[in-house]
């Protein structure tokens, strides 16, 4: 069995200070590089571009992708203004994602979409976003622990049915650093998973593997089996594609 090339999408670091302020990086959180190893793929990280034909290219030479965590999406895409709470905005990552995440669809590439990976998924294919989880009346957990990243904690609930449920079971206890969520489901899309006040916790499209969690499994995949287990699925899903 070939190991899988799995590109992670890459983010942009802007400089605060020291010898380069505003000087912009390309780069990923090393826990995803790692998790993609373990679960026996090949990491690859697709670095922010404009030029489509570029893109697709990018898309083409990997057999599936995970759009990683990052910086808001920005409410304009989903036809809202900004409220006060709204975070930091990168145009540049927002173009790009939407960009790839369409190109995907078309070649049917497995996509796990992380925390804003999931975000940006339900954006760019119709769906819209509490642009803060105080706008969300019955919400009362934490959703932005104060804790390790490897650190569990909060409950999301599987449904049964649901790609996501044969790959974790009815319950996982997952980390938790977001303050945008779900909030009108993108056409094609399932609901597979919410937090116990009802805050969508992952989606999943009906055709083929697309998944999007809004926890952060690559921090927590050295030790925890079930988050692991996601990328796991991902690379068998790429093998599948090779039969």
């Amino acid at each position: 069995m070939n190991k899988p090339l799995i590109g992670i999408i890459g983010n942009l670091l802007i400089d605060q200070g020291g010898m380069f302020p505003g000087y912009e990086r390309a780069y990923v959180n090393n826990d995803y590089v790692q998790s993609v190893a373990m679960a026996g793929g090949i990491p690859f990280i697709l670095p922010l571009i404009t030029d489509y034909e570029t893109i697709k290219k990018q898309i083409e030479t990997v057999d599936a992708l995970i759009i990683s965590g990052g910086y808001d999406v920005n409410p304009l895409i989903y036809g809202e203004e900004p409220i006060e709470q709204q975070g930091f905005l990168c145009p540049e990552r927002d173009e790009y994602d939407i960009k790839v995440i369409k190109i995907a669809l078309e070649l049917k590439k497995p996509i796990l979409g992380v925390c804003r990976g999931l975000q940006i998924l339900n954006a760019a294919l119709g769906g819209t976003l509490h642009q803060d989880t105080s706008m969300i009346e019955e919400s009362y957990i934490k959703h932005h622990q104060s804790s390790r990243p490897d650190v569990s904690s909060h409950t999301v609930n599987v449904v049964k049915g649901t790609k996501l449920y044969d790959i974790l079971g009815e319950k996982v206890f997952t980390n938790s650093f977001h303050h945008q969520a779900i909030k009108e489901l993108a056409s094609g899309f399932k609901i597979s998973a919410k937090a116990k006040d009802g805050v969508i916790e992952a989606i999943e499209k009906e055709e083929g593997f697309i998944i999007g969690v809004q926890w952060h499994p690559e921090m927590m995949a050295s030790k925890d089996s079930k988050m692991l287990d996601l990328f796991k699925e991902l690379i068998k899903q790429c093998n599948k594609e090779e039969k």
